[in-house]
């Protein structure tokens, strides 16, 4: 289309074909293929996710709410492969950018703290329970439920 516009000498055209052709690739790289992956996470295609989320050459250019979305998509890729320390990494990183509600925010703390648990590591699994205890009033009844299982944990040790 752009070139026509140009062939064409309509350049009012060709520079509203520009300004949406530089839109679209600054929406690649602020977007990125979080929603292909979420998608295919949401229907337990981990091998799919992956491969969409590693299409994300700099996570770092992302927009701020979807890069708390694809460290969190990423962490529990990672706690699929049972790669712990990637997972907690991950889901260390989502729970400091915005996610889509206190309950995101809370599973992201709630695994990094069940695997400080399981690694011995109580301190940090305290402070990280802490972070959660924050949200009290604003997470369902699901993840008040795990915040509580994991606090009893705790205090087993």
């Amino acid at each position: 289309m752009l070139a026509i516009c140009i062939d064409q000498r309509v350049y009012q055209i060709a520079g509203l074909m520009v300004m949406f052709i530089g839109l679209l690739i600054w929406g690649y790289f602020k977007e990125g293929t979080i929603i292909l992956a979420a998608k295919s996470f949401h229907n337990k295609d981990y091998a799919k996710t992956e491969s969409l989320l590693n299409q994300i050459s700099n996570p770092n250019w992302l927009s701020k709410k979807r890069r708390g979305f694809y460290e969190f998509i990423m962490g529990g890729v990672c706690l699929q492969k049972q790669d712990f320390d990637a997972a907690e990494k991950h889901y260390e990183l989502a729970a400091q950018f915005p996610l889509r509600s206190a309950n995101d925010h809370v599973a992201a703390l709630g695994h990094v703290v069940n695997i400080s648990i399981r690694r011995g590591n109580y301190e940090k699994a305290k402070a990280y329970l802490q972070l959660a205890d924050k949200y009290e009033g604003k997470i369902n009844a699901k993840m008040k439920d795990v915040i509580n299982r994991l606090q009893q944990e705790l205090k087993k040790h």
